[in-house]
């Protein structure tokens, strides 16, 4: 890992209409090149909106993006085709097989031919998931879903790739499976941005994390840092509840 940015925010806010106060409130943070970088938070924190934005899915109120050293609003285009996304909801065809929902993701980001096919038929192997690739996905369980999910976001093999909640609702097999995966994929030069609500998980596989609250980021740095600089935490769940409180959120 290098310490070059790959992302930088400055004072990024978002505030959406008839909304009583903003959704993001002035952050700022770099992303390094090649590492694993965790946005946690509760519901409600401001997670979603910032990779949304970050994605070029809307724009900001205020503040600026630079991905790969370009302005994100200017180059959105560009920006666009180096970048994967794994959404928290499963965006596939049901009625589609997984080989088919893949041939469709491939060719939106560009890819045909025996290229696309190759591509397909490797992640198919990798994940486990070859023996069923010809079945509806709506056969699928929750755990094969994810991993096609997972499949359509990282086949044109993006320079950085954002996971929203990539395990969430799977069995510990399939988990597993996805984090040892996305680690290999970070390994070949991948910058991953990761949330999360498995402290756990976020501890033992992001290179550094941020955690934010209300729009605004409360404490950054590596998952060691943020539990040796809190009090009586020996692990991420603690600084989180303990930055966070333990009400509700809903």
């Amino acid at each position: 890992m290098t310490n070059s940015a790959i992302i930088e925010i400055d004072n990024l806010q978002k505030t959406f209409k008839n909304a009583s106060e903003p959704a993001v409130d002035g952050i700022s943070f770099s992303i390094y090149r090649n590492e694993i970088f965790g946005l946690l938070g509760p519901n409600g924190a401001g997670k979603t909106t910032t990779i949304s934005i970050l994605c070029g899915l809307f724009p900001p109120t205020g503040g600026t993006v630079k991905i790969d050293g370009k302005d994100l609003q200017q180059n959105l285009a560009s920006i666009k085709k180096i970048v994967g996304i794994v959404p928290q909801d499963i965006a596939l065809y049901p009625t589609l097989t997984a080989r088919e929902n893949l041939d469709f993701y491939g060719h939106m980001y560009g890819l045909s031919g025996s290229d696309l096919k190759d591509r397909i038929e490797t992640w198919l192997k990798r994940l486990g998931l070859s023996e069923a690739a010809n079945r509806q996905v709506s056969t699928y369980s929750g755990g094969m879903k994810r991993r096609v999910n997972l499949i359509a976001g990282i086949l044109h093999s993006p320079k950085i790739l954002f996971l929203d909640e990539p395990t969430v609702g799977v069995d510990v097999q399939s988990r597993n499976v996805i984090i040892d995966h996305l680690k290999k994929i970070n390994e070949a030069g991948t910058t991953i941005i990761y949330t999360s609500h498995h402290m756990e998980e976020a501890e033992n596989f992001c290179n550094r994390v941020s955690i934010i609250d209300h729009g605004r980021i409360l404490i950054q740095g590596t998952p060691a840092e943020l539990i040796e600089s809190t009090a009586g935490a020996d692990n991420l769940e603690k600084v989180f509840l303990q930055l966070t409180k333990r009400k509700l959120r809903d």
